[in-house]
């Protein structure tokens, strides 16, 4: 019966099928994001740079939660790959509990420690009171995302990944009233401003998770059952913790050493810091195709290998990046073209829009090298290869990342534009080290399902 309600993927399935509803659910929801910082950009610059700072940190905690997301992800492809279906409700009924207690746990430590957190990133005491209330109310309900997100893996490996699309567009919709309310509207009157922001954003999020659970029991996918995890299958969670882990610890490791960065650029001023703000919302466009790309071919590849086909799912993976490489070149270029026009949407500045414009001609190389990372990085993890990434991570991010963005930004003194240039070299010599080891094959029998 459970093979019924999953949609089949395999070596036929069109990239599109998958990636389409994907990249519009990304779209979405940087239209959201972006929507917040141009209604937050008319109501304070200051409050721009708060939130920019806030979001910093809480993606690395939401990294944290895809320890067990990323490992649903993986270990539910390869069995429904292998067409093993029994035991996908005590996988769906573990993930979900873990990660909501971990969620808990963690949405509770970073109310605590957000004034310490702020200090430590050197966040600019005119930003400071702004961040500390969003990262308050946002940061308290992040355990919501921590649910959310294992909910969308399981969706989607189950071939449903407009349910992604359509929950995109109502907290859209969510997002874009309830600024409106706090900021513009009727409820203006309160001068709630950041909070009330923060308030649309945990409402949104609320009823992303409502939905999604409530699709995946209308679907027949599955279902949740406590009695499933008695015995504890403490086994089963330590095999998801080791495949999770590096490939947590890979996307931690980038978020700290882009909280590196950032403390660079607080120290350049407020105008480097909304600079970095504003090209990060046009940024996010760029690469979002390539990032959908990237999160469908792990998807296939997971299935591809799951039922012993890993000759197609090497094949698979050169065919996106045909695909995805040239757009996210086009991309990018008309990008930073557009760069001194799109700008004006979010402020009238002309010291960071001169200082973004640098920052976006740098971008186009970041992006290059992204597209390769996203595309190779998600394609070994879906194989099982999930160490080598971590390792290579490690060692570009901090040792070329880092140490150029400080040598070219704050050394030479070229400012943001040139902590760009350090990810920029990152970028682009980590995506042709695991360019190679996906060629070399290495990953070979390395996949998880047991047979």
């Amino acid at each position: 019966m459970a093979d019924k309600k999953t949609v089949v993927i395999d070596e036929k399935t069109p990239l599109l099928v998958i990636a389409g509803p994907m990249f519009l659910e990304l779209f979405l929801n940087i239209l959201l994001n972006n929507i917040d910082t141009v209604m937050l950009s008319h109501y304070s610059e200051n409050a721009v740079g708060a939130v920019g700072n806030s979001n910093t940190v809480m993606f690395m905690i939401i990294i944290l939660f895809n320890i067990i997301a990323t490992a649903t992800s993986v270990v539910v492809a390869q069995y429904l790959g292998a067409k093993q279906f029994d035991k996908m409700n005590m996988i769906y009924t573990l993930s979900f509990v873990v990660n909501l207690i971990v969620g808990i746990v963690l949405s509770t430590a970073l109310v605590l420690l957000r004034g310490s957190i702020m200090s430590v990133l050197s966040v600019p005491d005119v930003m400071r009171p702004h961040a500390m209330t969003y990262i308050g109310i946002v940061g308290g309900g992040m355990f919501l995302q921590a649910c959310y997100n294992v909910m969308l893996q399981i969706l989607r490996c189950n071939g449903h990944t407009k349910v992604g699309m359509y929950v995109s567009v109502i907290i859209n919709l969510i997002n874009i009233f309830g600024n409106y309310m706090f900021l513009y509207g009727p409820l203006k009157f309160l001068n709630l401003g950041v909070a009330g922001v923060a308030i649309s954003t945990v409402t949104a999020r609320v009823v992303a998770l409502t939905v999604a659970i409530v699709f995946f029991y209308k679907s027949g996918i599955g279902k949740f059952d406590l009695k499933l995890l008695v015995p504890f299958p403490g086994k089963l969670l330590g095999k998801m913790v080791k495949i999770g882990l590096p490939s947590a610890g890979e996307n931690l490791c980038y978020n700290l050493y882009q909280m590196l960065l950032l403390s660079f650029i607080n120290k350049m001023g407020a105008d480097a810091v909304n600079a970095r703000v504003y090209c990060n919302s046009l940024i996010s466009f760029a690469m979002c195709f390539s990032n959908a790309s990237a999160m469908a071919t792990q998807i296939i590849v997971g299935h591809l290998v799951g039922a012993d086909k890993q000759n197609e799912a090497y094949k698979r993976v050169f065919a996106t990046l045909r695909v995805s490489l040239p757009i996210t070149i086009a991309l990018s270029t008309a990008n930073w073209l557009l760069s001194p026009y799109t700008l004006r949407i979010f402020t009238s500045n002309t010291t960071i829009i001169s200082l973004a414009f640098y920052i976006m001609l740098v971008d186009i190389f970041i992006e290059i090298g992204r597209c390769l990372n996203m595309t190779m990085v998600s394609s070994l993890k879906a194989a099982g290869d999930y160490i080598f990434p971590l390792i290579v991570g490690i060692c570009t991010m901090w040792g070329l990342g880092a140490t150029l963005g400080f040598t070219f930004g704050v050394a030479l003194s070229i400012g943001v534009a040139g902590v760009y240039m350090g990810t920029a070299t990152d970028e682009c010599i980590r995506g042709l080290i695991v360019l190679g080891r996906w060629r070399s094959k290495k990953w070979f029998g390395k996949k998880i399902v047991e047979v």
